[in-house]
């Protein structure tokens, strides 16, 4: 048995902290480095948070593109089918108006005037259906097109046939055959016309009165 006294200082007796630091102490290059990695650790941390933020805020903003082209999207097709919802049964309700008018049209003016009251009473009830009706359709954004004297438009009009007339532009509207609708700014059925053939043309009149001016500035200066 050894009677020699303990040494509390010897290094077997040390705490972990005082190991740690007297091996830092004896090795100062190892605990440099120790320090850069623990350095480097938390920049890679902060690296790797920032690029999450980022991508974060990316998607949040497209999220919230997308809802608001969602929001957009949806005001859109109920403006729609507010203004065109009803198409369908305007289109229908515009060949029950032409079939009022062929009875009405068939009812000469000579037939009129000699027409019982009976008969006249008829007559008046079905123009007044007729007013009714187109004025009911007008309420719901359902016009007529009146292309009487205009230039013809494909987009509104349907050629019937031509009519020679050199008194007027070639292709402008000279008769109508049937009314053409429009709901909204979309033609519901086309105006069926006939147009004006072998006429003048409008453009080419206004090129030679262009022309024409224009010669008469130079004469002049």
């Amino acid at each position: 048995m050894s009677t020699h006294p303990k040494d509390d200082k010897a290094p077997e007796n040390a705490a972990p902290e005082e190991l740690e630091t007297e091996a830092a102490m004896a090795d100062p290059a190892a605990a440099d480095e120790e320090g850069n990695e623990a350095a480097a650790s938390e920049g890679e941390v902060l690296v790797r948070l920032a690029q999450e933020n980022e991508e974060l805020k990316e998607r949040a903003l497209r999220f919230a593109a997308e809802m608001e082209n969602l929001r957009k999207r949806t005001q859109r097709d109920v403006a729609e089918a507010r203004a065109y919802g009803i198409a369908n049964f305007a289109r229908d309700m515009l060949t029950v108006s032409d079939n009022l008018q062929r009875a009405l049209q068939a009812v000469t003016e000579e037939a009129r005037a000699d027409a019982e009251p009976g008969l006249m009473a008829l007559v008046e009830g079905v123009e007044m259906t007729e007013r009714s009706m187109l004025s009911t359709l007008e309420r719901h954004g359902v016009k007529r097109i009146d292309p009487q004297g205009e230039k013809f438009d494909p987009h509104f009009h349907q050629a019937m046939f031509e009519v020679p007339n050199p008194d007027v532009p070639a292709n402008t509207v000279v008769q109508v055959v049937q009314t053409g609708y429009v709901i909204g700014d979309r033609v519901l059925r086309p105006a069926m016309v006939g147009v004006a053939k072998g006429g003048p043309k409008a453009e080419n009149e206004k090129a030679r009165a262009q022309e024409d001016n224009a010669a008469a500035g130079d004469e002049q200066g």
